[in-house]
């Protein structure tokens, strides 16, 4: 299975809980990377502009500006590559930060903050049906669930 298959499978049960909590202006999207008239950029800790996509994403599409942005999820299958997931998780924490990380500075014009309330690192191994997740808040990683779902 793919992780956009995964992610699928998350988008029926999240937009339930969102209407079941009177949160019916928000919207859960896959590889969802619009921003007005372009594609969402942030700029990395090492200072390069880079496109982003998140595997599944829940906000408003821009309706609520003060707070658009509630999750950013990204979904790994375990085998992925080290680098992949230190990707995924810095992206998270990018995403997440509440402050203006550039703010008043040149790099400013290329990216906007995003200020994603919640973070999630979710990476699965379907063989042995053990989930490791991640917990991003305000740029750091707040809280992990490590376990097996369940023995064969």
């Amino acid at each position: 299975m793919s992780e956009r298959t995964l992610c699928g499978a998350l988008i029926y049960i999240l937009q339930l809980t969102l209407e079941k909590n009177s949160l019916t202006n928000y919207f859960v999207d896959i590889e969802y990377n619009r921003v007005k008239n372009g594609c969402k950029k942030v700029i990395t800790y090492d200072k390069l502009r880079k496109s982003i996509v998140c595997d599944l994403i829940v906000h408003s599409r821009g309706n609520l500006i003060e707070n658009d942005n509630l999750i950013a999820l990204e979904m790994k299958k375990s085998y992925r590559s080290y680098k992949d997931k230190e990707d995924d998780k810095n992206r998270l924490k990018l995403l997440t930060k509440q402050d203006d990380y550039y703010k008043n500075s040149e790099l400013t014009r290329y990216t906007s903050s995003f200020k994603y309330i919640l973070g999630i690192y979710y990476e699965i191994n379907i063989k042995t049906m053990h989930i490791l997740i991640e917990f991003y808040k305000n740029g750091v990683m707040d809280e992990v669930i490590n376990e097996t779902l369940f023995e064969y």
